[in-house]
């Protein structure tokens, strides 16, 4: 199947990155810039800070791919798992930065797209909620929402059974609901 030549490829590439092979570095990069990029832009709403995530993931992967074990993840979701760390950090970080900017007296006089700034549940939104899933439901998220592949093409690339996929997006998207306050509609 062409899924399994592609994680085969990644893991070779993966390898060859480990040995400091820069044109394995940039052929993963080729290959998995855009979709990390999509995700990190829609869970900042940043598109800068979603391009500088995106360098510091792919930094880090050319100093640890060495770390990268194949029994535990595919490199697909192995870079997800290192994009959404740094997208998580980034949030915190400027949660952080917004707690400080309410206690100064200033804070009051801000002007209206400063205030939307401020307001988390306004710019994240979805995507914070995205962020707060679990490794499992979030690569079966990944894999079906924004990489358009079916259950049983989810279950090839997890390895798990197609039942547990469907428990698992089920289980994602009342998490998603309950995070977001959606209803059914």
């Amino acid at each position: 199947m062409a899924g399994d030549d592609a994680g085969e490829d990644d893991t070779r590439l993966l390898l060859r990155v480990a040995s400091g092979d820069t044109e394995a570095l940039g052929d993963l990069y080729d290959r998995h810039a855009p979709l990390l990029l999509a995700f990190a832009r829609r869970a900042l709403r940043d598109a800068r800070e979603a391009e500088d995530i995106l360098h510091d993931v792919f930094l880090e992967v050319w100093t640890h791919a060495g770390d990268y074990d194949a029994t535990r993840a595919s490199v697909r979701s192995w870079l997800f798992l290192r994009m959404r760390s740094r997208c998580l950090d980034r949030l915190r970080s400027a949660r952080h930065r917004r707690e400080h900017l309410c206690a100064d007296p200033r804070a009051g006089r801000e002007t209206r797209s400063e205030r939307a700034y401020v307001d988390p549940g306004e710019r994240v939104g979805l995507s914070r909620a995205l962020l707060e899933l679990g490794d499992d439901q979030l690569r079966v998220v990944m894999l079906s929402y924004f990489e358009g592949l079916s259950s049983s093409d989810i279950a090839h690339e997890l390895c798990v059974p197609e039942g547990t996929v469907k428990s698992r997006a089920r289980a994602a998207v009342a998490k998603l609901r309950a995070l977001v306050g959606g209803t059914d509609e």
